[in-house]
């Protein structure tokens, strides 16, 4: 997502090379969602790369290839997944959560095979899992079963909250695409663990974005104030502005709790950056 063509000349430097692409990125955000992760596993030289530029307090959510999740459905998958911890190694605590993504046909009658998947991973790292099947969204026994799943996993349910993108019909190009693409599910936000995670996708009208947040602002700094540590996402249809979306929340929150640390002041175009 850091090199991503919308931001390019725009917000970030441009051209960078690949090796600081990344750097440039964590100067406006500190976490990011490792989604190419979810197409194939990188090289272990890919990922030193993203080591060297970040900093070890940087945050990864970092996608389980689909090999595992889709195509296996968590069974058989050992060689891959052991393929995958390995090359994400160098990334070592800024590995804050892997995400187990699974399909929206992942049913609650299939939670045995994700209790056995999750109890048989490393104790090493946090994961957290993200269902689109609308049966544990709408039935209390089935969000309790999953729930109870997690939990005794130490793992974070994370909620894909499209509600506002879905309140009214698409206007654009963008959101008549992601229209298609996205689950369309209720919010949910109770936290299972000190380390919660919302991704949050908003329209490319940036006040309608901001206007539909109000809530998840409330919860997060809820949260702060219990002594969790959050992490959240923000989209849109085309993410044109998604990285000034993302320090705006921020600073909402920050405007209610000053004593939550500022983000990096961001490289801008006019400033490329050197490895010296």
């Amino acid at each position: 997502m850091w090199a991503h063509t919308q931001w390019q000349g725009r917000m970030l430097p441009h051209p960078l090379p690949p090796e600081e692409r990344l750097r440039a990125y964590a100067s406006w955000c500190n976490a990011v969602e490792g989604n190419t992760t979810f197409y194939a596993t990188p090289p272990r030289s890919t990922v030193e790369s993203w080591a060297r530029q970040t900093d070890p307090g940087f945050r990864f959510l970092v996608k389980l290839p689909r090999t595992i999740t889709h195509e296996r459905r968590l069974t058989g998958a050992e060689e891959e997944l052991r393929a995958f911890l390995e090359a994400i190694e160098p990334l070592g605590p800024r590995a804050h959560a892997l995400w187990v993504q699974l399909p929206g046909s992942f049913t609650p009658g299939e939670l045995g095979a994700l209790a056995a998947f999750l109890h048989r991973l490393p104790r090493s790292h946090r994961y957290a899992v993200e269902v689109r099947h609308r049966a544990f969204f709408d039935d209390p026994r089935a969000a309790r079963l999953l729930e109870g799943v997690l939990a005794r996993a130490g793992a974070e349910w994370v909620p894909f909250d499209t509600t506002v993108f879905f309140r009214s019909p698409p206007s654009s190009d963008a959101e008549r695409e992601t229209w298609t693409r996205k689950p369309r599910l209720p919010r949910r936000a109770p936290a299972l663990t000190d380390r919660p995670i919302v991704r949050y996708l908003g329209r490319d009208d940036a006040e309608r974005t901001v206007e539909g947040w109000k809530p998840w602002l409330d919860t997060v700094v809820g949260w702060l104030r219990e002594g969790r540590s959050p992490t959240v996402f923000i989209h849109t249809p085309d993410n044109a502005d998604a990285l000034t979306l993302a320090r705006r929340f921020h600073d909402e929150v920050r405007a209610r709790l000053p004593e939550v640390e500022p983000l990096p002041e961001p490289v801008t175009p006019t400033e490329p950056l050197t490895l010296f």
